[in-house]
């Protein structure tokens, strides 16, 4: 696996979509955020479509959403990389944590009845029941990566967020001992999005606030694979009118590829950019890309 020294002056972002359907105003604001911050440090963005789990993807939703950022203004720098392809660097990266992983027996029905409580995505935390063995009998359901105890400093993840300040997470309390692969054979998000921007040099990764609670997992992962760490930034997601994050499964409506300046306008609104007379999408971008980088682009790593 190719390991990449993080240099600001060399920058790379990128937008991941999963393509379990079109974009939505959610996932423009997180593709804007992204395509803003590369810009303004004028670095390349790089667009990766997730498609492992295909049992969710959508048939063609991939492509519609390469055609809706074209027509929003955000074009790729360089190939389209799709994480169906690179599953043998996934098995490469899963054979160097042989030593601190472990098949796990546990269904998702059985982790949720020991009421530990629940990590800051949604899941159950993990009891530790396989830790020493599964029981006689049983398969695997997945193999987890084993953290350190609770209290040890190696699984005290503290970063610096660019936009939400900073993060402390003791692993083994708020989440547990978690999902490389699953017993199906598809592997984890978490390895997944760690060895991508790792095999992609990406420097800098801007999206939503939803995914902030997966970022001790991942910089944790890039510690025992030896990878570099790199800036995160992640804004604030868009709720619907009963407070929850938009989403496909909360009815998020597809964005209407024939008015992309109103949602760009919208998405910009909601990162706190204030545009006035813009008159079409280049205009857009022209004006938003240095709004942007008054706040967020330090003035070492801007060019003269």
């Amino acid at each position: 696996m190719q390991r990449l020294k993080h240099s600001p002056l060399n920058y790379v972002g990128r937008f991941a979509p999963s393509p379990t359907g079109p974009l939505h105003a959610g996932s423009l604001r997180a593709a804007m955020a992204s395509y803003l911050d590369a810009r303004a440090h004028h670095g390349r963005w790089l667009l990766r479509i997730e498609d492992l789990d295909t049992a969710r993807a959508v048939p063609d939703a991939a492509h519609h959403i390469i055609q809706t950022l074209a027509a929003f203004g955000m074009d790729a720098d360089g190939d389209i990389v799709w994480q169906s392809q690179r599953k043998n660097s996934y098995q490469q990266a899963f054979d160097q944590l042989a030593d601190v992983s472990y098949p796990c027996s546990c269904s998702r029905r059985e982790i949720a009845d020991s009421r530990i409580g629940l990590a800051s995505d949604g899941a159950a935390i993990y009891p530790g029941t396989c830790r020493n063995g599964m029981a006689a009998g049983r398969s695997p359901h997945a193999w987890r990566l084993r953290v350190p105890e609770a209290g040890h400093a190696e699984g005290e993840i503290c970063f610096k967020d660019r936009w939400q300040g900073l993060f402390t997470e003791q692993l083994a309390t708020a989440v547990g001992d978690f999902v490389l692969k699953r017993g199906d054979g598809f592997w984890a998000y978490q390895l997944a999005v760690v060895v991508d921007d790792a095999i992609q040099g990406v420097t800098d990764v801007v999206r939503g606030a939803d995914l902030l609670g997966s970022t001790a997992r991942q910089i944790y992962l890039q510690h025992k694979l030896g990878l570099p760490t790199p800036r995160y930034l992640h804004v604030p997601v868009v709720a619907n009118a009963a407070g929850e994050k938009l989403s496909k499964q909360t009815g998020a409506s597809a964005l209407d590829l024939n008015k992309p300046l109103t949602a760009l306008l919208e998405a910009a609104q909601g990162l706190g950019l204030a545009l006035d007379g813009v008159n079409s999408v280049p205009d857009f971008w022209r004006k938003a890309i240095p709004l942007w980088a008054q706040r967020f682009a330090e003035p070492d790593v801007n060019h003269p």
